[in-house]
């Protein structure tokens, strides 16, 4: 067995490491799809397990990934267990996994609102733990996803849990005590800005233009001026002002915004949203 603190890493992301994925929904099967496509590991490095067979198999037609029969099979031989399940059926998964995680495996959940001290719970103190919170832009190569992890994960495991994430986006470090703040930034916000992009087209449709056209322009201008906070590295503030011109166009859509709450009705939401992941984070701590 490999020991993952003693990965060999030759260069361009040729690590002596395999990695396990418990899960192929959604975003299981973004992030694999992701990995191969950025050649990160050898294909043979990466398996999966899932209880539907017909997933794995599919996935394994698409990407080359194979899959073992059995979840402790697979954990058995992975280095990087990555759990991509649901957070109602995560208990009943750690408990049958444990007796196959030893203190050399590292552990990466995606199960929102769980803290690390629930793993340790069921799996002992001694186990790496990463907890991580990708979105589902990660299925498109442009997920952002924040990890955070106890005081077993070394400084190389970890860089590698950040790279691994890279292949699908981007993926930042945070302190355990803001993971449910940051729940309605980035895990839920892509709901917001499909609604918005929705909105947008129902507003252009009223106008005359053809639907599938508006949701076309909608999203690629949404994706435009995204990339424009990205790169100018210029205020939001800044960029929007350079759109408005005195009596135009902008600055009267701009007004309506503003006498309609717009940007309470966003912070107000996001306040809500941070509420229910702070509840949820509740009631999975050890009482």
């Amino acid at each position: 067995e490999v020991n993952v603190q003693q990965f060999i890493m030759n260069g361009d992301n040729n690590m002596d490491i395999k990695l396990g994925f418990v899960g192929t929904g959604n975003m299981g099967s973004a992030l694999i799809k992701s990995l191969v496509k950025a050649n990160f590991l050898p294909t043979e490095k990466i398996s999966m397990f899932d209880v539907d067979k017909n997933k794995m198999n599919r996935l394994k037609a698409e990407t080359g990934i194979d899959y073992f029969g059995s979840a402790k099979e697979l954990v058995q031989w992975s280095d990087i267990i990555i759990l991509a399940v649901k957070p109602n059926i995560l208990k009943n998964v750690l408990e049958e996994l444990k007796s196959e995680i030893d203190q050399n495996k590292v552990i990466v959940s995606f199960a929102v609102g769980i803290p690390v001290s629930f793993y340790e719970d069921i799996l002992g103190t001694d186990k790496k733990i990463v907890r991580s919170m990708p979105n589902t832009p990660a299925m498109v190569g442009e997920g952002m996803t924040l990890i955070c992890h106890n005081k077993n994960v070394t400084e190389l495991e970890l860089s590698i849990v950040k790279k691994m994430f890279d292949c699908a986006g981007k993926c930042e470090y945070l302190s355990e005590n803001l993971m449910s703040e940051v729940t309605a930034l980035t895990g839920s916000s892509p709901a917001y800005v499909f609604m918005f992009i929705e909105a947008l087209a129902d507003g252009a449709v009223l106008s005359g233009i053809p639907r599938d056209m508006a949701y076309r322009l909608a999203a690629q201008a949404v994706l435009g001026s995204a990339k424009m906070v990205l790169e100018t590295g210029l205020h939001p503030g800044v960029l929007k002002d350079q759109v408005c011109s005195p009596g135009g166009t902008t600055i009267e859509a701009v007004n309506a915004l503003e006498k309609n709450g717009f940007r309470y009705t966003i912070m107000d939401a996001m306040n809500e949203c941070t509420k229910k992941a702070r509840l949820i984070g509740e009631s999975y701590k050890i009482k």
